[in-house]
């Protein structure tokens, strides 16, 4: 009988989830490993050899560190519901004219959905990963707050677990930082796994080419969108764009267009085809309004708090006031001007170290 219970360790065979497989067998828990498999970028075009968690290097590097200390391990291929939901979504989310960020998507609606129904399916009453995140509990809930190693905290990308999710997680790097992490790994004879290099890539668009990712997928989509607008703030024509689905809004490089000074992308209009260079000054924003709420550390947001307010990932964020409104958006109204918040990506929301919640920008605005 384990000392804490069973937990399904989730493993792409890489460091940050190996040493949480070992640490919480060292602890006490009877460990049972999982990989999933996500994703088979050998059949989608591209030009990068497969790497990250879906590689069959990754995978036998899991099952080596199971084997190795004696605990079961599973892999699972979840392809069809995360092609179904994430690249949908990742796709679609282009075609409108916003810049998604699919690893949310992916922790929040399939990765902990895929856990818990594997965890119920083998007895385990936990879930773990090798999130650098800790999770606190007061007045009866449980929310995310930042791990120790700032450079490699990771609360930003778990805004949307619910409490559900959260009650039955483990996340045992979080107070720890990632040398410290890499010394355990090699003081437990992983000398290799140390030294691993990381991922930073889109598990499916590993060659960093979401461009390319999306002509691939979306036949014609090339010739659909070929020859609109550039045009600036007032509305005159600047020139032709290869189709507003290639932008992002603060993109400043590859253009294909020269002005004489520097432009950026500040807003896609994708009714018209439109895309809106402005100058530096063009991408400020002292409000937005943002969807999806999932209220963590309250059981909804307070009215009118204080936050600081987070819009991308390894952002320092900025002081905001928040406010609810009638149809269950927030409003945030930033203390200090704002550049390049691009809708469709994270808005997260914290009290010092504390995640309150979180949601996926709507929509920027100057308020005058």
């Amino acid at each position: 009988m384990s000392k804490h219970g069973r937990v399904l360790v989730a493993m792409s065979g890489g460091i940050d989830s190996t040493v949480t497989a070992m640490m919480l067998h060292e602890q006490g828990y009877e460990v049972v490993g999982i990989t999933m498999k996500t994703w088979d970028y050998a059949n989608a075009g591209g030009n990068k050899k497969e790497t990250g968690c879906c590689s069959l290097d990754s995978i036998n590097d899991a099952r080596m560190v199971a084997v190795n200390m004696g605990f079961h391990h599973f892999i699972v291929d979840i392809r069809e519901e995360f092609g179904d939901y994430v690249i949908d979504n990742f796709v679609d989310e282009y075609l409108a004219g916003r810049t998604p960020n699919p690893c949310v998507l992916c922790n929040t609606h399939i990765k902990w959905s895929s856990l818990l129904k594997r965890a119920d399916s083998l007895d385990c009453e936990f879930i773990a990963t090798g999130h650098y995140a800790k999770i606190k509990e007061e007045n009866g809930r449980k929310f995310i707050t930042k791990g120790k190693d700032e450079r490699k905290d990771q609360s930003y990308v778990l805004w949307g677990l619910s409490q559900e999710c959260l009650d039955r997680s483990r996340f045992p790097l979080g107070p720890y930082t990632k040398p410290e992490v890499r010394k355990m790994a090699f003081d437990w004879g992983y000398a290799d796994l140390s030294k691993k290099g990381e991922s930073y890539e889109i598990c499916f668009v590993p060659d960093n080419d979401y461009r390319g990712f999306l002509t691939r997928r979306v036949e014609g989509l090339e010739e659909r969108v070929a020859g609109g607008d550039f045009v600036d703030p007032k509305g005159e024509v600047l020139g032709k764009h290869r189709g507003y689905p290639f932008y992002t809004i603060g993109q400043r490089k590859g253009l294909g267009i020269a002005l004489g000074d520097p432009r950026y992308v500040t807003e896609i209009r994708p009714d018209t085809n439109t895309v809106v260079l402005g100058r530096v000054d063009d991408l400020l924003r002292n409000g937005m309004t943002v969807s999806q709420i999932n209220s963590m550390k309250y059981e909804s947001i307070p009215e009118g708090i204080e936050t600081v307010t987070q819009i991308r990932y390894n952002d320092p964020g900025v002081l905001s006031n928040l406010r609810n409104t009638e149809d269950g958006k927030v409003e945030v109204e930033f203390l200090a001007n704002v550049k390049g918040v691009a809708p469709g990506q994270s808005a997260v929301f914290y009290e010092g170290d504390d995640v309150i919640g979180g949601g996926l920008i709507y929509g920027s605005y100057i308020r005058k």
